[in-house]
């Protein structure tokens, strides 16, 4: 209990997870809090895009939004290089897009500012 957090979106706090679903982190090239689970408040397409530059080029996955206000707050992965290919499938928030509200501590914070204790899908 001492380490659980609401993730909220950055643009209007609704809430689209917690970290009792958080199963990864990404933090060298993208940033990200993946979990396995969301709320309804999570949105996505249908349809794949396609990585054009950065980390994400030649990647296919679809974009999550936030259904409240439209923000977009990270991806599934579709189809990924193999050093991406672990987050295939879960929901992979940008740290930079949405808000950690403690429990412990009753505050929020940037999720960026936020360590949680260390979780791999790799093994």
């Amino acid at each position: 209990p001492a380490d659980c957090a609401v993730f909220q979106c950055g643009g209007c706090w609704a809430v689209l997870g917690d970290s009792l679903h958080l199963c990864a982190q990404e933090e060298r090239r993208l940033g990200l809090l993946v979990c396995c689970r969301v709320t309804n408040d999570v949105a996505w397409e249908d349809s794949l895009l396609i990585g054009l530059e950065g980390a994400l080029l030649g990647c296919a996955y679809n974009a999550l939004s936030c259904r409240s206000c439209g923000l977009i707050v990270g991806f599934i992965l579709y189809s990924a290089s193999s050093d991406l290919a672990y987050l295939r499938g879960f929901f992979c928030f940008f740290k930079d897009s949405i808000l950690c509200y403690l429990l412990k501590n009753q505050i929020i914070i940037e999720a960026s500012k936020v360590n949680f204790p260390a979780v791999t899908l790799k093994e």
